[in-house]
């Protein structure tokens, strides 16, 4: 961790719901023993409900902290990094949940020796918050059977990628594409959409580029709105989503700006980094320029195209 004026003091937030946590703490343990063994001034914290990691976070920057640390899965660096928006304190993220397209995007693979050093050798990135209506995201929102799915996944006690490929193609035999209507500032196109993300990192998570080519701290959003899938065209699309070559796909659109709205025939599901919010008809999509600092790897790049 870089050199502060203050001492430094850190928290770690520990989701004990996440990923291999719900089978074995040991993440939990290690942080303690990373505390010891670098002699800092820190503590261990876990969530016990939904939304408990923003309120833990809080807590933190009430207490002096200048580094905030989650450990869980996308929902958790959410919760977490939500408080620390505008704020000096430093986020940090030790992943291992199903996902962490934040952190894969930022070279945080796993919850490994080296996730734990870049708290300690890294250097602080400042990064954009996206904003859907007055949500807040860091990796990726969205809408369509994605924000479906996310709805669904989040009631699902088997968790995981495998999970997660299951619950999509149950459902994906009965669903029916929407067609929305996005503001941007170029002009307005209305699209017919299996599904429509808006995303600040180039993927969702395990290596899904739904934006390859996006900046974390560019001040800019990417929407990719993906055409009705079929049998014969879901196959190309999802050999092009995990390549990263979804920008060659003429049928897929992309658009990249500050502010987007978004408009639906009616109410339905929309998801901040996986974690489905309130259904609504309207979007209001805006941006906060690098206002999240970050610990990141020392050779970590904002941008992020996967190599073809």
């Amino acid at each position: 961790m870089p050199v502060t004026s203050s001492p430094l003091k850190v928290r770690f937030i520990f989701n004990p719901h996440s990923g291999s946590n719900r089978r074995n703490p040991y993440l939990r343990d290690r942080a303690v023993a990373f505390i010891a063994e670098h002699q800092l001034d820190g503590e261990v914290v876990a969530t016990e409900r939904p939304r408990h990691a923003t309120e833990l976070a809080r807590a933190a920057i009430a207490d002096g902290c200048t580094h905030v640390v989650a450990i869980g899965g996308d929902g958790t660096m959410n919760e977490v990094a939500c408080a620390l928006i505008g704020t000096q304190a430093i986020f940090g993220l030790i992943p291992c949940g199903s996902g962490n397209g934040l952190g894969r995007h930022l070279g945080i693979q796993k919850p490994n020796r080296h996730a734990f050093d870049t708290l300690l050798n890294g250097r602080a990135l400042a990064i954009d918050s996206g904003m859907v209506n007055s949500d807040p995201f860091f990796c990726a929102a969205g809408i369509g059977f994605e924000a479906l799915i996310a709805g669904q996944f989040s009631l699902m006690t088997s968790r995981g990628f495998q999970g997660y490929i299951r619950a999509s193609a149950k459902a994906w035999r009965s669903y029916q594409p929407e067609t929305y209507t996005i503001r941007h500032a170029d002009g307005v196109a209305k699209v017919t959409a299996f599904t429509l993300a808006i995303a600040n990192s180039a993927q969702y998570g395990n290596n899904a580029y739904i934006a390859p080519g996006a900046s974390v701290s560019d001040g800019l959003l990417d929407v990719t709105a993906v055409p009705p899938v079929g049998l014969l065209s879901a196959p190309p699309l999802l050999w092009h989503l995990f390549r990263g070559s979804l920008g060659r796909v003429k049928s897929v659109l992309r658009l990249r700006g500050k502010t987007f709205m978004i408009e639906r025939e009616k109410p339905g599901w929309v998801h901040t980094d996986g974690e489905p919010r309130a259904e609504t008809q309207r979007l209001e999509i805006s941006i906060k320029p690098q206002s999240l600092r970050m610990m990141v790897p020392q050779n970590a790049a904002p941008s992020h195209t996967p190599p073809n």
